[in-house]
């Protein structure tokens, strides 16, 4: 039988100190990233398992799940994990948290040295999308994942259809009277996938297709992902010819930013411009905003149940959760 591969093993082959591979695997962020790239190479070529992590696996597990999606930028996905916090209370794991920038960015090395740490008996991914090789790396190093928010052919995902979550918005509006719209979303820095905020512009597109109307009528405006970036985006908005009449946002924060900045400017709501949201929070609710509502809390439940089952190897066949969506009609529109 061969011998384990070793930090020492995977330093030599990529030319590095294992001071260098330590951080690599411990703090991806600090390492340069073509150094990190190079050595995180070498990790998955050679199958390297920190040696602690292997320990730990002999024991049969480690009482760990982690769940990784962009908390910071999103309140959605901190209502998820209240799901999946209430669904692990009183199991025999410790949930542990980590964040990514944002889902319209390209991925985190963090997702990249996790697998290979050995800290984790499960992985929940929500609203990030999987390359292939990261995808291969999940499958070869044998860590259960469940993707929720997300997709991809190989593993178990809980969504909603954000196609027909934009198409409910495009016909409530259509059936309103309007004919020329805006949509606001923030940028997408990787094209390697379609964000949560692109799928939405094109069931929105796509509804008003059908209704017979021109799709090039509505107008994207890029914008950050805050109310500061949305208030800004209004000028954009109203300076479109033919000036719209309805503005749909990828999410319910950047709706309130539009709402905001209507008020400051004397544009009366919902007579000179209607605003749609997605996703039906607190936020919502107060400003009177009419919005698509999806079920966070049931999506963090869910997942983290399909996690449980593929750890305790009593998984079934890759399944495919898609929660239903409501329109939620308020003074806005």
């Amino acid at each position: 039988m061969a011998d384990p591969v070793t930090i020492y093993d995977v330093a030599a082959r990529a030319g590095v100190s294992i001071s260098t591979v330590s951080q690599t695997i411990n703090r991806p962020g600090r390492v340069n990233p073509r150094t990190r790239d190079r050595v995180l190479r070498v990790i998955e070529e050679l199958e390297y398992v920190p040696k602690a992590a292997a320990v730990s696996h002999a024991r049969r597990g480690v009482g760990r799940i982690g769940v990784l999606a962009p908390f910071t930028p999103y309140d959605s996905y901190r209502r998820r994990l209240m799901g999946v916090l209430a669904e692990s209370n009183g199991a025999s794991w410790d949930v542990v948290v980590y964040d990514h920038e944002s889902a319209a960015a390209s991925m985190s090395p963090l997702l990249r040295t996790l697998p290979a740490t050995g800290r984790l008996d499960g992985l929940l991914i929500m609203g990030l999308p999987l390359d292939d090789a990261l995808a291969d790396n999940l499958l070869t190093r044998g860590l259960p994942t469940v993707l929720v928010d997300s997709s991809r052919a190989e593993f178990s995902t809980v969504n909603i259809d954000d196609d027909e979550g934009g198409s409910m918005a495009a016909r409530h509006l259509l059936e309103r009277g309007h004919r020329s719209f805006a949509f606001v979303q923030e940028p997408q820095e990787s094209f390697a996938f379609l964000s949560q905020g692109q799928r939405r512009n094109r069931g929105f597109r796509r509804a008003v297709a059908d209704a017979g109307g021109d799709p090039d009528a509505v107008h994207t405006v890029l914008t950050s992902n805050d109310i500061a970036g949305s208030r800004e985006a209004l000028h954009e908005v109203l300076a479109r010819r033919p000036r719209p009449t309805a503005v749909f946002a990828h999410h319910d924060v950047l709706a309130a930013g539009l709402l905001l900045e209507c008020r400051r400017r004397g544009v009366r709501v919902p007579d000179d411009l209607a605003v749609v949201g997605f996703d039906d929070g607190s936020v919502a609710e107060t400003a009177g905003l009419t919005t698509v509502r999806q079920p966070f809390e049931e999506s963090g439940r869910l997942g983290t149940r399909l996690l449980r089952d593929a750890v305790r190897g009593a998984a079934e066949p890759i399944q495919r959760i898609v929660l239903g969506l409501e329109l939620v009609v308020r003074e806005s529109t």
